[in-house]
């Protein structure tokens, strides 16, 4: 298998339209593990509809109000296990997408990147590139480097801001693999349109 898994430093980062580029450019198959605020438009309609041509698996677990997965399964009655979690069956690769940022609760005792740690997949972080990223992403990146997960890079959202791009990969010590501007109309054309990764689909990494 090859794949990625893509975080964010924050809810309604931009991670479905960056799912959704990946998909589209690498003819990936996609999956959001948990889905919550199913009650809106679900993560998994938006990369059909950016990206028709993917192959789209169904959530582990799907609950209904718009919170961190841990209490959106408490106020349903319903808990998450990590043993519920398995990557499915693929015949590509693989986009996974998380919700929210890496320290947000799956469970009563584990966090995402628990979960993450043991998947044995690279990380793409995808950021706003405005003000408050740099303290944002260099927290995440933090987190994912204290566990020894494997991190592809950042990709920026937003207007092209250098001097935020310079500081992230800077004292990051990371690489801002792409900067993706506004898009006038979020559709499956403008994702067509956008340049493709310059970077290919990585493979899984070994478990740690």
């Amino acid at each position: 298998m090859r794949g990625v898994f893509v975080t964010g430093t924050d809810t309604g980062i931009g991670k479905t339209l960056v799912s959704a580029w990946l998909t589209h450019h690498w003819r990936a198959e996609y999956w959001k593990p948990v889905q919550t605020g199913a009650t809106e438009d679900s993560d998994s309609a938006t990369i059909a509809a950016l990206a028709p041509a993917a192959r789209i698996h169904p959530p582990a677990y799907v609950f209904q109000a718009p919170l961190s997965p841990h209490e959106a399964a408490r106020k349903e009655g319903a808990a998450i296990t990590l043993d519920g979690l398995k990557l499915p069956k693929t015949e590509g690769p693989l986009v996974v997408e998380g919700a929210g940022g890496i320290l947000v609760p799956l469970t009563d005792t584990a966090l995402t990147v628990d979960w993450v740690e043991n998947l044995g997949l690279p990380t793409v972080i995808v950021a706003r590139s405005g003000l408050g990223t740099i303290n944002h992403t260099l927290l995440t990146l933090e987190a994912l480097k204290c566990r020894h997960i494997p991190i592809l890079g950042v990709v920026l959202n937003g207007p092209v801001n250098a001097d935020n791009r310079a500081a992230i990969e800077h004292f990051g010590a990371v690489r801002v693999v792409a900067e993706i501007p506004p898009l006038d109309h979020a559709d499956s054309a403008a994702i067509a349109a956008l340049a493709p990764p310059a970077f290919p689909c990585p493979p899984c990494f070994p478990k740690l």
